[in-house]
């Protein structure tokens, strides 16, 4: 186990965060050593299905006995994140991931028979799939725990070492993996690397034998360049601006408590989060109102002192919000503020605590700022459209989303929106539901990702699936060679045909 210092947050119900140093920034020449070292040992000891299911096993029950230190590590990395939430988005989605796996390792690892064709007969022909080595995780900070150790599961399912890199912005969070990995792994078997960007900048171009990003478009193209001079596999889990749209049959009312959960959840800091809404014209202002309706309901009027609602991770991302808003405020946009007033009484501490209220801002132009790029926070842009082609052409001007949320109970509509649209996942009359849907590859499309994970997907990801084919003792493919007469000739032109 590896030997560590001290920095914790104070937990919320008085449990001992581990002991760390979340100071200590792993160099380059660390992160070359570390790398080789793990492959060293992976190819001297390939994990059987037992020892991957052992592995497995113990995460599982460090994880359990964590889950009170996570929780007050993520809390204080965000300034407040409710526990609820983290409990859900982090807890509940990080066991169920293991216990899948667990559940279908065995079947998953089976070779599959395919077919070879009666020209190739008698030949036998398997898929097997193969362990690729290490794999390299970079994690972001949203969901700093599931991010990070949902595709670790795949890649210690799949049979490889993993070199984990989580994100410098949760500091507490990644102190917390790092321990809780080192308890459960060898040092040659999972690593944790911390640091900045320059560290993960490093860490991307290692030659790793594939490697996962979770983060911005702008950031994921960066990686992917990194990882080019190695011809590195990468699978990029991005984002971008995901729409709801809300057709006309569609009772206003649940649309709105259900986008409200997929937009305020942990603050609209979600990659698959509702960016932005479309609304029949007619029904815009009868959503806006469902809406703020949902958010009162939720979070109190004086919402500062509620437990439920998550604050923005840090300056940085506050000031973006902020230069949004701004932005269509000075266009003349109509921006809904459900918690104007308490926001003024307790602006001190909202400055403080990075607490930004939800916002709802009305038909702004495609232009505007908060419709040229991914909010990534609790503002919420609402605009109408006349019909449902209009709607779906608004669509189709941004990037490809990581996420879509068609609303209708005419699966006409649905279809027709499917089928005009591309994303990288689809919740229908619901939002982020996809995501834990184990049958289902989350990843996204284009600018929003390449690849995918979770389940079997996250599994075959990480592997090599390796095509054999078998050729028995004797064998009609022995007749094909030189020289080409006679009888060979004639069978060569008629296999032909």
């Amino acid at each position: 186990m590896w030997k560590v210092g001290t920095v914790a947050a104070p937990p919320r119900d008085g449990t001992t965060l581990a002991r760390m140093d979340i100071t200590a920034d792993t160099t380059p020449q660390e992160l070359t050593a570390t790398r080789e070292r793990l492959r060293v040992a992976w190819q001297a000891r390939k994990p059987d299905l037992a020892q991957r299911r052992r592995d497995l096993q113990r995460l599982r029950e460090a994880f359990r006995a964590a889950i009170p230190a996570m929780d007050a590590a993520i809390s204080s990395d965000f300034g407040h994140r409710s526990a609820h939430e983290n409990l859900i988005s982090e807890a509940m989605v990080t066991l169920a991931e293991i216990n899948h796996a667990l559940r279908h390792l065995r079947r998953w690892s089976r070779p599959q028979r395919a077919a070879v064709g009666w020209k190739l007969w008698p030949a036998t022909a398997e898929l097997r799939y193969e362990p690729v080595g290490v794999v390299g995780i970079i994690a972001p900070w949203n969901y700093p725990v599931n991010l990070a150790l949902v595709p670790l599961v795949s890649a210690i399912a799949a049979g490889n070492h993993v070199y984990l890199k989580p994100s410098e912005h949760t500091p507490r969070t990644s102190a917390w993996l790092r321990q809780l990995l080192a308890d459960v792994f060898p040092p040659d078997r999972v690593a944790v690397a911390l640091g900045g960007a320059e560290v993960g900048a490093a860490f991307a171009a290692l030659p790793f034998d594939h490697l996962l990003f979770t983060g911005s478009t702008a950031v994921g193209r960066k990686v992917m360049a990194a990882a080019a001079p190695n011809l590195t596999p990468v699978t990029l889990e991005l984002g971008g601006k995901a729409p709801a749209v809300v057709c006309a049959d569609f009772p206003i009312g649940t649309a709105a408590a259900r986008i409200a959960t997929g937009k305020w959840f942990n603050a609209g800091q979600t990659c698959i989060g509702v960016d932005y809404v479309l609304v029949d014209a007619a029904r815009r202002d009868a959503l806006v109102h469902a809406l703020v309706h949902e958010l009162r309901e939720r979070y109190g009027h004086d919402f500062v002192h509620t437990d439920a609602y998550t604050r923005v991770i840090n300056e940085s991302q506050f000031r973006r919000l902020h230069g949004y808003l701004a932005d269509a405020r000075e266009r003349g946009h109509a921006v809904v503020e459900p918690f104007a007033d308490a926001a003024q009484r307790h602006a001190a501490l909202i400055e403080e605590e990075h607490l930004f209220p939800p916002v709802l801002v009305i038909d702004p132009a495609m232009d505007a700022e908060v419709m040229r790029h991914e909010i990534f926070g609790p503002i919420l842009p609402v605009l109408s459209y006349s019909d449902l082609d209009e709607a779906i052409a608004r669509i189709n001007a941004l990037e490809r989303p990581l996420a879509l949320y068609p609303f209708s109970n005419d699966r006409g509509r649905v279809d027709h929106i499917l089928a005009s649209t591309l994303a990288g996942g689809v919740t229908v009359n619901d939002t982020l539901l996809h995501f834990g849907a184990h049958g289902l590859p989350f990843g996204g499309v284009g600018a929003s990702g390449i690849g995918a994970i979770h389940g079997r997907h996250g599994f075959e990801t990480f592997s090599k699936v390796l095509p054999v084919l078998r050729q028995r003792r004797f064998a009609a493919s022995d007749w094909l060679k030189p020289p080409y007469h006679g009888h060979i000739d004639r069978l060569i032109r008629w296999l032909a045909k």
